[in-house]
């Protein structure tokens, strides 16, 4: 171990290598002093199933504001990515001013699906770098007990009848999965063998207290089977399924059965509750605070692809996002890709030739869960404390995207 973190050291401080030039600290460097966030839980039926969005929110930007110990006054902005509520501008602003924070704070909410958790990250950090703000927050945010992604109606035919994309763009995400694995030969004996150590990876991390670092306890509401409220404190992901193997994921029925045969519900992502939240300012900001830097923001890409087989959207971003900072795989600690099926994340793996070692080595979204607008922050919240425990530097997150698209975001671990 001793020597593995020595020749990660060296390689990181190789003069003018693009890996020494992501790795320098500069002044204007945008970096993260806080990056939490909740326990994720079973949407409908979980820890979160009775409470609000601007709860969620509110629960969260309280935590930040305590934890870090940062004057609210100098936070100008806070962004929170959240797919199915509509109104989650409204709520985020009224979650920022009792959580705390100033009217003299703005508030917005975006939207770019299962990456709007980066994409936040991503806007504030931009804005902070451009000189708009200093010191900002990106959070996301998702109450699937409430919400979902699925569309009310069809698009207007006049729109969706001029190309056959613009009318895959109404596929559903299950539809999307069985394209990847019939396009791609993907096996359901692959993906489940996938979701099965994705869940004996979270398991393992759950039972060492690895997620301990990431989570801070939120006390919420649970109304129980007769009606009554009860006041509970949660603190450990509830989606965790202890002795999952392979075998008994083969045994669970096919979720999507007009689509295909390979997705079932064991071995895709979780419907989730959640939250998580990163502050961001440049680094004389942070010296200047006395902020703790645990890592540097590097950049962001996003890249476009087939609506019908958005799944393997990672597979595009990554190498563009690698290319822009002259990096490789190789290069790369720690990456964090959201399983949002088994068959993308076998695809993107094997497209990729990660190492599997490097990929999720605390389980993902089969095993945790994908609260939508808050995956893209929980990615980070998840790399930086894995590579906090194991003395790694650099982190990659990436996801897909619905509507044929990826995402992609590299970070430096400084602690």
């Amino acid at each position: 171990m001793a020597v593995e973190r020595l020749g990660s050291i060296l390689k990181h401080l190789t003069p003018g290598s693009a890996l020494s030039n992501i790795t320098a600290k500069n002044p204007d460097d945008i970096v993260i002093t806080l990056a939490i966030r909740t326990p994720l839980t079973k949407a409908k039926k979980g820890g979160f199933k009775d409470t609000s969005l601007e709860y969620l929110a509110y629960a969260t930007l309280k935590e930040v504001r305590e934890r870090s110990k940062i004057d609210p006054a100098l936070v100008e902005d806070i962004a929170m990515g959240n797919v199915s509520d509509g109104k989650a501008a409204y709520k985020l602003r009224a979650a920022a001013l009792a959580a705390g924070f100033p009217n003299t704070a703005g508030a917005y909410s975006l939207n770019r699906f299962c990456s709007s958790g980066l994409k936040a990250v991503a806007d504030i950090a931009h804005s902070i770098s451009c000189g708009s703000i200093e010191v900002g927050i990106a959070l996301g945010a998702e109450s699937m007990s409430v919400g979902g992604d699925a569309l009310e109606q069809p698009f207007d035919e006049a729109v969706t009848s001029q190309s056959q994309e613009s009318a895959d763009c109404m596929q559903p995400m299950g539809w999307t999965s069985e394209n990847v694995s019939r396009d791609f030969g993907i096996t359901r004996e692959e993906m489940d063998k996938y979701a099965a150590e994705s869940f004996q990876r979270a398991e393992r991390a759950q039972k060492a207290g690895l997620f301990d670092d990431e989570i801070v306890p939120i006390k919420t509401r649970v109304k129980d089977a007769n009606g009554e409220w009860k006041d509970v404190t949660l603190t450990k992901d509830e989606g965790i399924r202890p002795g999952t193997t392979a075998e008994s994921l083969g045994k669970i029925r096919v979720a999507f059965p007009q689509w295909g045969p390979t997705t079932t519900g064991g071995n895709a992502s979780q419907v989730t509750d959640g939250a998580a939240a990163i502050l961001l300012m440049k680094r004389s900001t942070a010296v200047k605070l006395g902020q703790p830097i645990l890592g540097k923001y590097v950049g962001s890409t996003v890249a476009g692809l087939a609506p019908r087989i958005m799944g393997i959207g990672p597979s595009i971003a990554i190498p563009k996002l690698l290319n822009q900072h002259g990096l490789t795989l190789n290069d790369i600690d720690v990456v964090e890709i959201n399983e949002a099926f088994a068959s993308m994340a076998v695809y993107c793996r094997d497209k990729l030739e990660l190492d599997w070692t490097k990929m999720n080595p605390r389980g993902g979204a089969i095993a945790l869960g994908h609260p939508l607008g808050a995956t893209g922050a929980r990615q980070i919240v998840t790399g930086l404390a894995e590579c906090r425990k194991s003395g790694k530097k650099v982190l990659l997150t990436s996801m897909c995207i619905g509507t044929g698209m990826g995402m992609a975001g590299l970070f430096v671990n400084e602690q």
